[in-house]
């Protein structure tokens, strides 16, 4: 599929609530899947990992880069990179917390604004 054909089909589910993704098991290769919130920026996909760097299906992401997403009766397969940049990073922060409002997770001592801005984040491309 085209870049083009990806950013519209993103674009057009990008009220979805969830999507679910399928990793690669860093140590058994078989394939794990989650259901997950996303948040669509043109042609990219972004998740963050509320759960921090210990989250399973982020640990398989650092360990195999190729996922699967699975959205709105389609699937793709997609290459991860873990957000690092400030500016991305706010961007990815601001796209999630205007999509999500939530009061966070106390059991995990989770704030919402640490969800946003402070934890995990990974853009998904495509093609």
């Amino acid at each position: 599929m085209s870049a083009r054909s990806i950013a519209t089909w993103l674009g057009e589910h990008a009220d979805v609530d969830c999507c679910d993704i399928v990793t690669t098991g860093r140590n058994t290769g078989n394939p794990h899947e989650i259901e997950i919130w996303f948040g669509v920026d043109g042609g990219t996909m972004y998740l963050i990992s509320g759960n921090g760097v210990g989250a399973d299906w982020y640990q398989n992401l650092l360990f195999n880069r190729e996922v699967v997403v699975k959205l709105a009766g389609s699937t793709h397969l997609g290459h991860a990179r873990v957000v690092v940049e400030p500016d991305e990073r706010r961007r990815v922060g601001d796209l999630m917390g205007d999509k999500y409002v939530w009061g966070g997770d106390p059991s995990i001592g989770l704030t919402y604004d640490a969800w946003c801005y402070d934890v995990p984040a990974v853009a998904i491309e495509f093609g």
